[in-house]
């Protein structure tokens, strides 16, 4: 029901200062770029195919899930029906392979593990001036290392990026061959890796940060010192790398060998902790990884090396590693970033982490704060599980108050990532707990269609909202050219980029009725994005300032909080509901002055220091 009535309850509710505080020991402190970063989240394999010639093939997928090497195999169509299965995809009997499978049956998400669509750096490097148009300044890499999945989080090796995202895969093949991947003095720089550093440099003179994930709770089962334990058993001389069940006897005709694996999962061995995390081996192991690609020349400047790291599963790795990790990035880079993925403390009860041990200025600099994330949706998007503006600011309170103020800063404030379901497709399946029942294999009523015009002023105001508060807003690649997708593996879609025609989406994977959604780059959705962070680089208050919040109307929900830094002085108002609503606030310092909505760009008129206006459906306005 639309009110007309005028209603003026706004509520001074606190002051919240979250000022920068310099510590003394330059380890401790977090770097200052990264309160003023606007992240972009890169997943490689998808983001664009620069360099065909570096295609994979079968036998560069070959010991990933799901192991097969099926017949016709062949590189994903970039701009196909998502859903729609492929010649070679259909032909596949997966009850021959799986006992989990029916005959009959196609397995949409088993084919996925198999797609590549040939996503490379070249193709990173050609989009930079996109990245620059859009706003970005930092980068943060997906897996980058050598593997065979598509996902690159079971490496093969650490050392090198992996060879399909470079020029010349197989004479990377032949430089690996070459070397003693446990002895580093023998290590080399393959064509995939000089190119990587050919990113980073081209970033660096564009004024972009890079990290990449480092995933050091657990390798894959192609990782080079685990394929020489399961060759050599107790004589290997990485058997203390991992944590190992039970050794092969040879005696018998069976294969004993069991080992510890992620989380359970066989392809992903676990490595071996002590009481101070990571075991000696691998240990030392990565400590020589993270000099390679953080000062790559080794010449005591790390300006040609990558920015900092993103650790994935980081609860799962003893916190003393963390620790002993933290020294070796600031020794090597003080300005570097450290940010970890502490997540889930309970994922059946929906129970995210207070993530404050790990920000005590001796582990990481900040985690990506899904937290925030899940707030947000609950204030814009839900329905029946819907929070009013006071329930949204006390979320926010909570993480300032469990955080050092120094840490909020650089939080990496986020709305979805490869792990969940996108932004725009939480508008279409509101209510649900964010990581749970996000796709049609985990949930069948799952909605897999576009969004509509309400759904996609929903994701806008979200956005809004991120590039306005405390915490570096992260943006999942495609959130802003209009992509959408379920839980993984639908978040992983290729790019869509406005030079591309694209196939209409139609097809389902447990073949129910959808509409016939036409796929495109949405150019008013990407000149919004880009707009909120244009405004976010140009007003500093958004970024480093302190933030108020001076209405709070639960009943209309309203809310509206001012933002603060020397002079600037900037007050956002919002809109949570489908209804439009009447406000009126009082606007301090301005009797009677012209105010600018810097959204709209209209100019208004402040009578005796009120300001009055309706609010349409999920509207956002920035006076200033």
């Amino acid at each position: 029901m639309v009110r007309f009535a005028l209603v003026f309850p706004y509520i001074l509710l606190f002051s919240v200062q979250v000022f920068p505080v310099e510590l003394q020991d330059n380890h401790k402190s977090v770097p200052q770029w990264a309160k003023e970063a606007i992240w972009y989240q890169i997943f490689p394999e998808r983001f664009m195919n620069g360099d065909p010639s570096n295609d994979p093939t079968l036998d560069d997928i070959d010991g990933g899930w799901p192991y097969l090497r099926p017949k016709g195999w062949q590189t994903h169509p970039w701009t196909s029906d998502w859903y729609k299965l492929q010649p070679w995809e259909k032909q596949i009997k997966w009850h021959e392979y799986f006992d989990w499978a029916k005959p009959g049956e196609l397995y949409f998400n088993a084919c996925a593990g198999l797609r590549r669509y040939g996503g490379d750096l070249q193709g990173v490097i050609e989009k930079l001036d996109y990245l620059q148009e859009l706003g970005i300044t930092a980068i943060y890499f997906n897996p980058l290392f050598e593997s065979p999945s598509l996902h690159k989080y079971d490496a093969t090796m650490y050392h090198h990026i992996d060879n399909n995202f470079g020029p010349n895969p197989g004479k990377d093949q032949q430089i690996w061959s070459l070397e003693n991947p446990g002895d580093p003095s023998t290590w080399k720089w393959t064509t995939a890796d000089s190119l990587f550093l050919n990113l980073i440099s081209q970033c660096h003179q564009r004024g972009i940060r890079v990290i990449i994930d480092g995933v050091f709770n657990h390798v894959g089962y192609t990782f080079w010192a685990f394929e020489d334990v399961v060759k050599n058993q107790e004589n290997s001389k990485y058997k203390d790398w991992f944590i190992i069940n039970r050794w092969d006897n040879p005696a018998t005709p069976q294969n004993e060998f069991t080992y510890q694996g992620w989380n359970g999962v066989r392809d992903l061995p676990e490595i071996k902790e002590d009481e101070n995390g990571l075991v000696d081996g691998p240990r030392q192991h990565i400590k020589f990884v993270v000099k390679r690609w953080m000062d790559p020349n080794n010449d005591g400047d790390p300006s040609d090396g990558i920015d900092g790291w993103r650790l994935d599963v980081a609860e799962k790795v003893n916190i003393n590693f963390w620790r002993d990790f933290r020294v070796w990035v600031k020794e090597i880079n003080p300005d570097a970033y450290i940010t970890g993925e502490i997540w889930w403390e309970d994922w059946s009860r929906n129970k995210m982490f207070n993530a404050s041990l790990w920000l005590q200025g001796d582990v990481f600099d900040a985690v990506m704060n899904y937290r925030w994330g899940r707030a947000a949706k609950q204030l814009v998007i839900d329905r029946e599980n819907k929070i009013n503006p006071q329930a949204f600011v006390d979320s926010v309170k909570a993480v300032f108050n469990d955080y050092p103020q120094e840490n909020v800063y650089v939080l990496q404030n986020m709305v979805d990532s490869h792990d969940m379901e996108r932004l725009a497709s939480q508008t279409v399946n509101p209510d649900s707990w964010p990581d749970h029942g996000g796709n049609p294999s985990q949930n069948p009523d799952f909605d897999v269609r576009k969004p509509v015009d309400e759904e996609r002023l929903k994701q806008k105001l979200v956005v809004a909202i991120q590039m306005t508060m405390p915490g570096a807003p992260l943006v999942y690649y495609g959130d802003e050219s209009g992509m959408w997708g379920g839980d993984d593996p639908d978040c992983r879609k290729p790019m869509v980029w406005p030079d591309f025609d694209y196939e209409n989406e139609n097809s389902h994977p447990l073949n129910y009725k959808r509409p016939d959604d036409k796929v495109l780059f949405d150019a008013e959705l990407f000149d919004w994005y880009k707009k909120m962070i244009d405004l976010r680089k140009k007003f500093s208050a958004f970024s480093t300032g302190g933030i108020d919040y001076f209405i709070i109307d639960n009943e209309n929900g309203i809310l509206g909080y001012k933002r603060y830094l020397g002079d600037q002085k900037l007050f956002v108002v919002l809109n949570s509901t489908a209804n439009s609503v009447p406000t009126s606030f009082k606007l301090e310092d301005r009797d009677d002055d012209l105010i600018t909505d810097l959204i709209s760009g209209i100019h208004i008129n402040v009578k005796n220091g009120r300001f009055q206006s309706l609010l349409k459906p999920f509207q956002i306005i920035i006076l200033n």
